[in-house]
């Protein structure tokens, strides 16, 4: 059975742990858009990515969300003709992360968005407990 005190806390908890997770993927592409690998003609960084399910909380009885999988993006590497670069094979192209930083800053402002949200859920809950022990200590 679910208790309607703490379902929205389950629910907005369970997001924000998403959030989180989601703006650290988008973070870590962030700063590593521009690397390279760390030989002539090896791999760079390659794009991190991560999906989410929704998933039972048993003990309030609501749906919450929970990171599904963690994983890389398989998409090509950009490669750049650039000869006298350290990471440059031996026909002078260097390989550059799968990563474009536009869609990572709007991922990363569309998660801090909904990490918002949720913490304005906690908040907003937080609030209606406070108010409903006043309310039983005031007719108690």
């Amino acid at each position: 059975m679910s208790d309607p005190l703490l379902a929205p806390l389950s629910v907005a908890a369970s997001g924000l742990r998403a959030q989180s997770a989601r703006m650290l993927v988008a973070a870590q592409n962030i700063a590593n858009a521009r690397s390279t690998g760390d030989a002539p003609g090896a791999d760079p960084y390659r794009r991190k990515t991560i999906s989410f399910a929704a998933e039972l909380d048993r003990q309030t009885g609501v749906q919450t969300v929970r990171v599904a999988a963690r994983g890389v993006d398989t998409s090509p590497f950009r490669v750049e003709y650039l000869p006298g670069h350290p990471a440059a094979d031996r026909n002078g192209f260097v390989k550059f992360p799968n990563v474009n930083t536009v869609v990572e800053m709007a991922d990363l402002r569309d998660a801090n968005r909904m990490y918002q949200a949720n913490l304005q859920v906690v908040k907003q809950a937080r609030e209606i407990v406070s108010m409903t022990i006043d309310l039983l200590r005031a007719n108690g």
